[in-house]
């Protein structure tokens, strides 16, 4: 009974925990909130096209660019000094986006609150591991976290829409403000000053090549998907991809590298990663082909599918919060087998809609498709943390973020691309978009409709495809992983990722 009072938080690790989700919340939101504010910022500011698409982009450039580097640098230099300065600095952006004058001063700002950004996820992640030492404990805290970072990207386009509705287009930025000031005010107090938590200097090459390849590769996905095949983004792609593999061969010589690739020799831990990508990369898709479906093809308002969105959101945050009370009792191969099946079956629950009809079935997949995607959040985050000691929680949980950014721009860029090729081979080849199709002048009803309906056969072929691959991932993970493995780590035994490191780590 002792041990277990031992290991049961306080109030105060409860009341740090809330502390640390108001800046996850708000990096989260900053992802998203963007979606439905642009053409009040266009015709503010008049960005030409090449600027809004920065304006939306730069943010999550600079945050899954480096994201592995601050994860370290928090674990080597102290995490709340840096979840300090972080949020500072994420204030001062947000201010200064919120009255920018000009694109390209908004531009600045949003880099500078996604370098903010990147310093805020990796570490408040490590925060949970000191506050709740215990496996349980520590796994439902995460569980909370992924459920905000899930949330907050949900509400996003929400929320700036509700704002605009009665302020002018800065104060979607304004609102991180007093959240920001609530956590300087309340950080230092509640949550613990870790120094020097982990041995040996932050390797500076390592870092501007894991920074630049990401960025590099992030960039030429996403503008190879937005503008085709064209010598920058391909170019921009191959030389990302280059200083990464450049980068996983440094780690491999260095003493304290920033990624300890051995740990993907653990079967749970690879699988959990590769949750965190491609769980991403068909919700993104999903998310933006169907939020095109319901706005241009069944004629919604940008609010009402925003709003309609949220009863998936309800059950991916509820999922979240939950799994790691499920988790205990099933384990985290049976938790992984339900992730990537039940993701498979709300994707198909896309085939039905069509040109006329499909709003319940939309609602309908994202409540399916959600209990994966909590799911998703809830493991990854929780698995990467807890498969290593206190000390390497940062990276570990860096990598858990980057697998998500990486899922993210390229669910947009490939699978989106698949949806633009198809709507360029069954449509009337009048534009390359459904939406500047639509807005041709004296265009046909009948030219109208058949656009629309190359658009639902792209999104149901994108929902077929990442349906199967989900699928082709559950059925690995049935076979690959041992039916007696609950997936449970301890972090109270820092032997074991001694023992991946060695390579003894066999399950």
């Amino acid at each position: 009974m002792s041990q277990q009072r031992a290991h049961s938080p306080g109030l105060r690790a409860w009341l740090g925990l809330l502390v640390v989700l108001g800046p996850v919340l708000l990096v989260s939101m900053d992802g998203s909130i963007l979606f439905l504010t642009m053409p009040r910022i266009s015709q503010s500011l008049t960005p030409t096209a090449d600027q809004a698409l920065w304006t939306l982009d730069v943010y999550g450039f600079a945050v899954g660019s480096l994201l592995i580097a601050f994860g370290n640098i928090g674990d080597r230099y102290g995490r709340l000094k840096l979840l300090m300065i972080g949020a500072t600095v994420f204030g001062i952006g947000s201010a200064g986006a919120a009255f920018a004058p000009n694109p390209e001063l908004l531009i600045a700002f949003r880099a500078l609150m996604g370098v903010a950004g990147a310093t805020l996820l990796p570490s408040a992640l490590a925060v949970l591991s000191e506050l709740f030492p215990d496996p349980r404990r520590r796994a439902q805290a995460i569980g909370i976290f992924a459920a905000a970072f899930a949330a907050g990207f949900a509400i996003g386009p929400v929320v700036g829409g509700t704002l605009l509705e009665r302020f002018w287009w800065g104060s979607v930025f304004l609102v991180n403000i007093p959240v920001i000031a609530l956590f300087l005010l309340l950080a230092p107090v509640l949550l613990r000053d870790v120094r020097a938590t982990r041995p040996g200097r932050v390797d500076a090459p390592s870092v501007v090549l894991s920074a630049g390849g990401l960025l590099l590769t992030i960039y030429g996905i996403k503008h190879a998907a937005a503008e085709g095949l064209s010598i920058v983004p391909v170019t921009a792609a191959i030389a990302g991809v280059g200083l990464l593999a450049w980068f996983a061969r440094r780690q491999r010589r260095l003493e304290h590298p920033l990624i300890e690739f051995s740990l993907f020799r653990d079967r749970i831990f690879t699988i959990a990663i590769i949750t965190g990508l491609l769980p991403l990369a068909a919700w993104s898709a999903a998310a933006y082909l169907a939020g095109i479906h319901l706005q241009s093809v069944l004629g919604t308002s940008v609010l009402y599918a925003a709003l309609l969105a949220l009863p998936g959101a309800a059950v991916l945050t509820t999922t979240c919060i939950v799994t790691p009370a499920v988790v205990g009792r099933i384990g985290k191969r049976t938790a992984l087998i339900v992730c990537h099946f039940s993701i498979a079956a709300g994707l198909l629950l896309l085939l039905p809609t069509g040109v006329t009809e499909g709003i319940g079935w939309y609602i309908a997949s994202t409540a399916v498709a959600g209990v994966g995607y909590g799911i998703s959040f809830s493991v990854v985050a929780d698995t990467a943390v807890a498969a290593v000691p206190s000390e390497r929680a940062g990276s570990a949980g860096a990598i858990a973020e980057t697998s998500n950014e990486l899922g993210n721009a390229l669910g947009i860029a490939l699978l989106g691309s698949l949806a633009a090729l198809i709507f360029r081979i069954q449509g009337p080849d009048l534009a390359p978009t459904l939406d500047e199709t639509l807005q041709l002048p004296d265009l046909a009803p009948a030219v109208a409709a058949k656009a629309k309906a190359a658009f639902v056969t792209g999104l149901h072929t994108v929902a077929v495809v990442a349906s199967l691959l989900h699928a082709a991932l559950g059925i690995l993970a049935l076979r690959w992983l041992p039916r007696s493995e609950n997936g449970e780590y301890s972090s109270e035994t820092p032997p074991s990722f001694e023992a991946v490191r060695a390579g003894e780590h066999v399950r």
